[in-house]
């Protein structure tokens, strides 16, 4: 079996929840109708697009679940960039259990690589700029871990895994706090050590700084706007652009000097990847 763990997340019960999701009380009643107890299958899941490959060793987990001998042959890495009509992953064993995982490992597959193909879209585009693509907390509840791993496959950095690992102050929190600089100030004060602010003006960033910003957020500002606030950072500390950022316009953020510029739609809106298993009896 491969090995593949992903930190601070629980594989196993992820994969236990989601098949007794699809089970239900009653099982796979149709498979168990329809399939002798012992017949065997052989299958391939393959890629319909070119793709970037995420989620084939998740994918081997929920066969294993069904049937631990199973035997399944990984073919590609993952974060590898395939061709449309390439091989995946190769199985073999209980036509029953293959049946019954098939959706779950698919649904699991194709998700995570639509991710990492949109990513890598992104990355690309953004490539010679020197600025380094990030992804946001904009993800499914209970699916943050697996997909901020497709976007690292894809070939981005995970940015903010949660609200515990650093101080995001955002507009609300300087209206409750009546200024940029108190809020600041009392993120500094509470002993956190990364304070993230977000900015829309360019003269909300001298306060920012002065109150011990370590990471400024450019929302939504022009390109002007952005070249303007990167020299008066002057390097200082990381600026972040972010709002609003397409594909088609992301080099030209990139190329203002920014450290990263950060996409919420790798997670929020990537389209599933075609990719499919077909069996047969062996």
């Amino acid at each position: 079996m491969t090995i593949f763990t992903l930190p601070n997340f629980d594989l196993d019960a992820f994969v236990r929840a989601t098949l007794a999701e699809d089970l239900g009380a009653g099982g796979d009643i149709t498979s168990m109708a329809t399939i002798p107890a012992d017949a065997r299958f052989g299958g391939v899941m393959d890629s319909r697009d070119a793709i970037i490959v995420a989620g084939l060793p998740i994918a081997e987990r929920f066969f294993r679940a069904l049937e631990p001998a199973m035997e399944i042959e990984i073919l590609i890495e993952e974060g590898a960039k395939v061709a449309s009509g390439s091989d995946l992953l190769r199985l073999s064993g209980n036509a029953r259990a293959m049946l019954t995982a098939e959706r779950s490992a698919l649904n699991t597959v194709q998700h995570l690589s639509g991710i990492a193909t949109m990513t890598r879209q992104y990355v690309d585009a953004l490539a010679g700029t020197g600025a380094t693509l990030l992804d946001t907390r904009k993800t499914i509840p209970g699916l943050r871990v697996l997909e901020k791993y497709a976007t690292r496959m894809g070939g981005a950095t995970n940015h903010r895994m949660g609200l515990w690992d650093a101080a995001m102050i955002k507009d609300n929190h300087v209206a409750v706090a009546g200024s940029v600089e108190e809020a600041v100030r009392r993120a500094v004060d509470a002993g956190i050590a990364s304070v993230i602010v977000e900015v829309d003006r360019v003269a909300q960033i001298e306060p920012a700084l002065k109150a011990g910003a370590t990471h400024l957020l450019l929302d939504n500002m022009d390109l002007d706007d952005l070249r303007a606030s990167v020299a008066i950072v002057g390097g200082t500390v990381p600026t972040e652009a972010s709002g609003g950022v397409r594909l088609d316009t992301i080099r030209a953020i990139g190329g203002t000097g920014v450290t990263y510029v950060s996409v919420g739609r790798l997670t929020q809106s990537a389209p599933a990847a075609d990719i499919g298993l077909d069996f047969a009896l062996v």
